[in-house]
């Protein structure tokens, strides 16, 4: 199986991709865009791709995506603890950085280190955490870089400072997107989107409800604009159950019936409660 991930060599997507299947071919891609257009059009088997920080929140570009997709489902999901690094070359002064590199989603877990830390230093956003590190190197200006400690060792850098995300508790949370979703676990998870053609007060109470009464637990409701005109939304969210199981699949038929559109971005096996502190 050739499966997609975030790279280069050294990134978290790379740390999750061998957590979900290490014996897959693991294929490197430069961009989370890039590798949701890879599976939409077969180029891989799978894909590998984050889609929520519990520091910095949902992963934009992939709800975007999967909101468009036309063959890409969510099949699995896993989270990993996050762990980020203030690199530099070594004997690096580090009164002297001006530049700081990292993937933009890193640059916000590590907000308010770097306003405490390094004050005016421009953040300079790197297509990866792993790639800031190279982009760091190549700097012609003194700069450091946010990435995962296995990245330092890849490009021989120093580690400056471990742990320099703002919270004890970092994980993202990654979704393995495929052209099928998952059979029933018993212990499942249905993401899905749906719009409304007209805005009415108590419309989306009303879509909400039909979980609600019929004992489902909505774990994540987001909002993202439709892109058709301005102050139209799509709403995303997160329930309990398979689409398949009668509960859910009764629930998903009458959501139908007061929607515009819906649209089931798949069931999957549902992760464990990760509310703990994350571990070296």
């Amino acid at each position: 199986m050739k499966l997609g991930f975030l790279g280069p060599e050294g990134t978290f997507s790379e740390q999750a991709a061998i957590t979900y299947c290490a014996e897959a071919e693991l294929v490197p891609i430069a961009s989370i865009e890039e590798v949701a257009d890879a599976v939409e059009s077969g180029e891989i088997d799978e894909g590998i791709v984050p889609i929520e920080n519990s520091l910095f929140g949902s992963i934009i570009p992939v709800l975007d995506f999967l909101i468009k997709a036309e063959k890409s489902r969510i099949k699995f999901e896993l989270a990993i603890p996050v762990e980020q690094c203030l690199i530099s070359e070594p004997d690096m002064d580090l009164k002297k950085i001006t530049r700081i590199y990292s993937h933009p989603q890193a640059l916000g877990q590590c907000r308010a280190y770097l306003a405490n830390n390094f004050p005016g230093v421009d953040l300079v956003a790197s297509l990866s955490t792993a790639g800031s590190v190279a982009d760091m190197l190549l700097s012609e200006e003194p700069a450091a870089a946010i990435a995962p400690y296995r990245a330092a060792e890849i490009h021989h850098a120093t580690v400056v400072e471990r742990g320099v995300e703002d919270g004890n508790s970092n994980f993202t949370r990654f979704a393995v997107l495929g052209h099928s979703d998952h059979t029933p676990t018993g212990h499942d998870k249905t993401s899905l989107a749906f719009w409304f053609s007209s805005d009415a007060p108590g419309t989306l109470y009303q879509a909400l409800g039909l979980f609600s009464n019929r004992g489902i637990n909505l774990s994540k409701i987001e909002s993202r604009p439709t892109g058709e005109s301005l102050g139209t939304y799509v709403f995303l969210a997160d329930i309990s159950g398979h689409r398949n199981d009668d509960a859910v699949s009764a629930a998903l038929s009458d959501l139908v019936e007061i929607t515009s559109k819906l649209k089931i971005l798949g069931s999957y096996p549902q992760m464990p409660d990760m509310r703990s502190t994350p571990t070296d």
